[in-house]
């Protein structure tokens, strides 16, 4: 049930909608459907100026509604299986750019956090931010002992805020599970929730502190990747603090030319990132949009903001990567099983008709030149068409789906002849030979070792106390399984039904006998009737439940 302040602020989303040109939209839900006819009496339609495309108007209606529908428009660009392409190149564009909030604010919080005034923490402190985002804002610092620092800080009251427009965000989401006819497939609650999960993740500055360390440490020593390092004695939930980087933003191409960076060794190295992240460390920055990318003068990628971070299950990682080198080698037979046996569609799926469909997105992709094809689109194609065979979106694929996109999207940027294909064959083709070949073998015996070496010693003991058992004769097995079960109730179930079969026939065959002696056996005059009727009603019940079951 909507409370009060729910219903006011469906009021104002409905007046933002209608403001930016999307009366349609509103006219369009089943409570105002009766009176859509209002569309066409509204005098702002009457003269109305030539609109803006639909993508654009809702772009503009969610970045008037807030920073929360901003995020949740960014998070739908990236399910082109839910959206037309318009609406999702018009979300793409989102920025989630918002208005600071005052530098007084932000040294309070930081006070109130640490514990201690600003001018004991910090040599300096710039109330005026570097940066500001719907969640939190960036202050320039300087530490006592001269180290150059950034402050982030959570904007205050962003919770409140975040529960209320999630709340309707889940009631929505409800409705269309309920009633609209994709609602099961496309789960809009798992979305909804995958996002709360999203924010809160955001809002948790130590969880973000501990994020950046961790893939600081998978990149140490590494040129293709910089990650600022984080000071821990300044983090709290509500503020962190980590080294300030200088870098050019990836998406000046001018700044880069003239700083004399290759951009195609670039391009190739942000997808060796990637795919280093995503198979091999299992721990990927999930929010590399271009404001969130720096290089440095030596043309080495530097990163920041680590609120969004993605992994996959063993299961996933190898499932993707096999998918991945299906479709490089053609082998749209091998995508469709993978689809099957990973429970991405449902088992009954036929894997012929499922890789006839798959066919024809690719065959005509695949006869263009390599450097033309984008691997994210034809991803978000295949989504598309496995629409019809029931596909359930996989929750812990968003993410990558997204980060693959940005990626793509950043090398092209930077070197539009990319063959993304090229440069990711060869690392997947060795990811999955250390997975399963003769080194994957021996690198599963060396992690196990230790845990071997630790039962070793019981194994005596529990090898003597099981033989000695067997030499007694007090050894016993157990075997529970659940289909033998099933079968032991059958093959009971079908001895009931013979016995009760054999019983009915046995009292019909009576009935008959009787019958037929009547006249003569003087004996049996008198009852013959009754007991033709008694012996044929019962043999006939008998025969009823033997067809039924009804006796179990």
């Amino acid at each position: 049930m909507l409370t009060p302040g729910q219903i006011l602020r469906i009021l104002h989303i409905n007046l933002v909608l209608v403001r930016n040109g999307l009366d349609e939209v509103v006219l369009a839900t089943h409570l105002f459907r009766p009176v859509r006819f209002l569309l066409y009496l509204l005098p702002w339609n009457w003269f109305r100026r030539r609109r803006l495309p639909r993508g654009e108007r809702i772009r503009n209606a969610l970045e008037e509604l807030g920073p929360i529908y901003v995020k949740f428009g960014q998070i739908l660009s990236t399910r082109r299986d839910l959206l037309p392409d318009d609406i999702a190149d018009a979300l793409a564009c989102l920025q989630d750019r918002v208005a600071p909030f005052p530098g007084d604010q932000a040294r309070a919080i930081v006070e109130q956090a640490l514990g201690r005034p600003v001018g004991e923490l910090f040599a300096e402190f710039d109330e005026q931010p570097l940066a500001s985002a719907s969640i939190a804002q960036v202050h320039a610092a300087t530490l006592a002992d001269g180290r150059r620092v950034v402050v982030k800080v959570v904007r205050p009251g962003i919770l409140r805020v975040i529960r209320r427009d999630l709340s309707l965000l889940y009631y929505v989401a409800h409705l269309a599970q309920r009633y609209w006819r994709e609602g099961r497939r496309l789960r809009p609650v798992e979305v909804v929730h995958e996002f709360e999960k999203t924010l809160l993740d955001e809002l948790d500055l130590l969880r973000e502190a501990g994020n950046a360390s961790q893939l600081r440490r998978n990149f140490a020593g590494s040129d293709l990747l910089y990650v600022p390092e984080v000071y821990w004695p300044y983090c709290r939930h509500q503020v962190m603090v980590m080294e300030r980087i200088h870098g050019i933003p990836i998406s000046d191409i001018e700044a880069l030319r003239t700083a004399g960076i290759d951009l195609k060794r670039l391009a190739e190295q942000g997808v060796e990132i990637f795919f280093t992240q995503v198979f091999r460390h299992n721990f990927f920055h999930a929010d590399m949009h271009p404001g969130n990318i720096f290089v440095s003068r030596e043309g080495r990628y530097i990163a920041v903001d680590f609120g969004i971070m993605g992994s996959l299950s063993p299961e996933d990682q190898r499932y993707l990567a096999e998918n991945f080198l299906a479709f490089f080698r053609r082998d749209y037979h091998r995508v469709a099983e993978l689809h099957v046996e990973s429970g991405w569609v449902p088992p009954g799926t036929r894997v012929d008709e499922f890789e006839a469909a798959i066919r024809t997105v690719c065959e005509p992709i695949f006869e263009r030149p390599l450097k033309d094809i984008s691997f994210g689109q034809l991803l978000l194609r295949l989504f598309q068409t496995a629409r019809r065979f029931q596909m359930e979106i996989q929750p812990q694929l968003v993410l990558l789906q997204k980060t693959l996109l940005n990626i793509e999207g950043l090398g092209r940027q930077l070197y539009p002849d990319l063959d993304l294909w090229a440069t990711a064959k060869p690392f997947l083709e060795r990811w999955m030979s250390e997975q399963v070949g003769a080194r994957a073998f021996v690198r599963h015996v060396r992690e196990n070792v230790p845990g071997w070496t630790e039962r070793l010693p019981e194994l005596p003991a529990l090898l003597h106390k099981v033989l000695s058992r067997a030499e007694s004769g007090r050894l016993r097995v157990e075997w529970h399984a659940t289909e033998l079960k099933r079968l032991r109730r059958t093959m009971i179930e079908s001895n009931r039904r013979t016995v009760t079969a054999i019983a009915g026939a046995a009292m019909v065959i009576s009935a008959a006998v009787i019958y037929g002696l009547d006249g003569h056996a003087p004996y049996l005059v008198a009852g013959a009737p009754l007991l033709t009727w008694l012996f044929g009603g019962i043999g006939a019940l008998f025969l009823f439940l033997a067809g039924t079951g009804g006796e179990d």
